[in-house]
């Protein structure tokens, strides 16, 4: 972290490229690479670089992790997934994460923190939930998506800056 008086601009900063590489990455349709049964996305702009790193599929548990000048500075720990009644549903889980990935894209990212999607969005019978405790040096949330009135699918998620020792 950078010193106090330059921290409000770092974070600032920190805000603007996690909306960036989020929408770029998993909500964007990347392709990402196996590494060790985890699939990776990465995105890079400058001096800064964010790594999601995630395993599994009807149920998932990652961390998105980004660096600044190579050092972490900011983490997010995620995991959930689909609800019992739809797990090995292939068809259904595929409709439920592409509605997923546009409710990720929603929102003012860069200028409003938004670790995952925005508070509410709808699209036809999908809706998607998330809510937010804290900021982007320290948070808990969670997020879930409704269809037709039923949770389908949810997420936990916590996470914040870094701070290292010395």
């Amino acid at each position: 972290m950078p010193e106090q008086n330059n921290q409000e601009q770092f974070l600032r900063e920190l805000n603007q490229f996690l909306g960036e590489a989020s929408r770029s990455t998993y909500a964007g349709g990347m392709a990402g690479t196996v590494e060790g049964g985890y699939t990776a996305l990465a995105y890079r702009k400058g001096d800064w670089n964010y790594k999601d790193m995630y395993t599994g599929w009807f149920r998932s548990w990652g961390t998105e992790t980004i660096f600044y000048k190579g050092r972490p500075v900011w983490v997010q720990n995620y995991g959930g997934g689909m609800e019992e009644k739809h797990v090995q549903d292939t068809a259904f889980a595929h409709e439920t994460f592409e509605f997923l990935k546009k409710a990720l894209k929603s929102g003012e990212k860069a200028g409003q923190f938004q670790p995952r999607g925005q508070k509410f969005f709808k699209d036809g019978d999908w809706e998607y939930h998330s809510s937010l405790n804290g900021d982007i040096s320290a948070f808990t949330g969670s997020e879930e998506i409704r269809h037709k009135g039923e949770r389908v699918f949810f997420h936990d998620f916590v996470g914040g800056i870094v701070i290292p020792k010395g």
